[in-house]
């Protein structure tokens, strides 16, 4: 039984890149009974960081991308970009279409998503670990190729995705706008933490797929 657990930080475009050819610059073992997650740190040719962390409980495989990236990098009348862009990200890219991603992922009974904050968006899948390769490969897909599959139709269909889970999560539930109201408190006007990750919907209604 081998589970693999692979996060990748920082993002990670594996394909023809071995890891022979990466750095180690991090190695954390378990020594006696303490509490500790072993990991290997390595950093790749390219720049990228790549962390490995093995468990042999499951046959498994968690791969996880991250990019340093999120609402703070955003700008007044330009909230809520890196939010919809993680949307736009599970649009397909040119070599894994809309689609083969979940086809992949979900059709061999594992999981796949994203998540965004203020600081970072992030990637993830849990497969069975015979489809290691497949899911570096699908992340470095997108990651590369991803402008070829974004049309007006994919855009405006994850633009109203975004607006009805804004309604659902904060402007049509009970106090969904407390958080809203606490980040302007807690910070000055301009402060990129100011305003929540998923935006303005004025925001996102001016936005514009440029070709």
């Amino acid at each position: 039984m081998n589970k693999h657990v692979l996060t990748l930080v920082s993002a990670i475009a594996i394909a023809g890149t071995a890891l022979g050819q990466a750095k180690l610059v991090e190695k954390v073992t378990k020594k006696g009974n303490e509490i500790v997650i072993p990991y290997e740190k390595y950093v790749l040719p390219n720049g990228l960081t790549l962390i490995l962390a093995e468990d042999h409980s499951d046959p498994l495989v968690h791969v996880d991308v991250t990019y340093h990236v999120g609402s703070a990098r955003e700008e007044i009348g330009k909230s809520g970009f890196a939010h919809f862009f993680e949307h736009m990200m599970f649009e397909g890219s040119d070599d894994a279409p809309k689609g083969v991603h979940d086809k992949i992922t979900i059709g061999n009974g594992g999981t796949n998503n994203g998540s965004t904050n203020r600081d970072r968006t992030n990637y993830y899948e849990t497969v069975p670990n015979n489809l290691l390769e497949n899911m570096i490969w699908l992340e470095a897909d997108r990651m590369g190729f991803l402008l070829g599959q974004v049309t007006q139709d994919r855009f405006e269909v994850q633009r109203a995705t975004v607006k009805n889970e804004r309604g659902q999560n904060y402007d049509n539930r009970p106090y969904g706008l407390a958080s809203e109201y606490a980040s302007k408190n807690l910070y000055p006007c301009g402060h990129p933490y100011s305003w929540l990750t998923i935006g303005y919907i004025e925001d996102l209604n001016r936005s514009m797929l440029m070709t």
